[in-house]
């Protein structure tokens, strides 16, 4: 679709729930960068391979290149997420029930990171466009099957392929380096896990980003009455935007998340980080090449659990991986309702006839 940055400034000038449901979205993308984003450089700074601030500005820059790159060479997982949810209907009906499910992900995601649990970015854009689809068709004709599924085998595929991962690598690491001396290796692998930091923050920004670029996108097409089409194309200037505003979410924050992923649940060592970092990149590699739009945290936080558990099954802090377990199943059916309630009152407020 072509469309210039004046003609968009025009329709959102034009139509206000355009421009509420833009502004959401992007607070979803600044969001994202500081809630979830610190994923990827938590082993990085807690096995003090690198310091905080280097950490987050390098976050940042390959959050911001993930999303971009990504974007221009494989956009199937912002195909899925695009077609997910059925949001047909009239044009200002559908922009505030998308404008709701954009307003219960903010909620959902700053909750969790006022306690410091690092909860599903990804899991919950797809309960809250899913809650407010339904909402918004009366019923689960709002749901597209063929894929939803799609998130059922990403879920499995990312957490099963994080932790064998992780627990591989880092098994091979040992058998490798068993007769070497640490204060020989832990150097090395403090160089290495700032390049598994930089590959897994690319990812991060690969993956995530294109989900919420998809519903970006979704938006444009409702308020231009376009329906749901099969494909897209996006403009790079919104690409740079998107990305410029993850970039900057990654910037800000992140330091609660990190404590509890790569302080509290397991004490790792440099070998270990590295092993965590790249084995959840290839992960996220391998589901984004597929279409699946995966979770990053859950992907890198059974890889560090994979990691772990090759040295030894108490290593892990069981106690905060069951809250952080808990977290997650609740934000399907939590960001999911949240999306639906509130989808319902945006719709008895602000839709025509409402």
């Amino acid at each position: 679709m072509d469309i210039t940055i004046y003609e968009f400034a025009g329709e959102m000038l034009r139509k206000p729930e355009l421009f509420i449901t833009v502004i959401l979205t992007l607070g979803v993308f600044l969001v994202n960068g500081w809630t979830d984003a610190p994923n990827a450089i938590a082993t990085c700074i807690t096995t003090r391979s690198l310091s905080p601030v280097k950490s987050i500005v390098m976050a940042a820059v390959l959050n911001f290149l993930g999303v971009f790159i990504m974007m221009l060479i494989n956009s199937k997982v912002a195909q899925t997420i695009y077609l997910m949810a059925d949001f047909t209907g009239d044009s200002r009906s559908s922009l505030i029930a998308l404008c709701a499910a954009m307003f219960a992900i903010i909620i959902w995601s700053t909750m969790a990171w006022r306690f410091g649990m690092p909860t599903s970015e990804s899991h919950a854009l797809i309960a809250g466009i899913s809650g407010a689809a339904i909402a918004l068709q009366g019923g689960l004709s709002g749901i597209n099957s063929s894929e939803w599924i799609k998130v059922i085998y990403g879920l499995l595929f990312s957490v099963g392929a994080g932790f064998s991962l992780g627990f591989g690598i880092s098994r091979i690491i040992q058998r490798i380096f068993r007769y070497s001396e640490r204060r020989k290796t832990t150097p090395k692998f403090k160089k290495a896990q700032v390049a598994g930091a930089a590959a897994m923050a690319f990812m991060h920004g690969a993956q995530d980003g294109q989900k919420f670029l998809g519903v970006f996108m979704l938006g444009i097409y409702l308020s231009r009455d376009l329906g749901m089409q099969g494909e897209f194309d996006v403009p790079v200037w919104i690409v740079l935007v998107c990305s410029i505003m993850m970039a900057l979410g990654t910037s800000i924050g992140g330091i609660r998340i990190v404590k509890t992923v790569g302080m509290d649940m397991v004490k790792l060592e440099p070998f270990q980080g590295f092993a965590a970092d790249l084995a959840a990149s290839i992960a996220l590699l391998a589901s984004s090449i597929f279409g699946f739009p995966v979770s990053t945290t859950h992907t890198k936080t059974t890889a560090i659990m994979g990691t772990g558990i090759s040295v030894r099954f108490f290593s892990i802090n069981w106690k905060v991986a069951k809250n952080m377990v808990y977290t997650w199943i609740l934000t399907f059916p939590g960001c999911g309702l949240t999306g639906f309630l509130t989808a319902k009152l945006f719709l008895s407020l602000f839709a025509k006839g409402g």
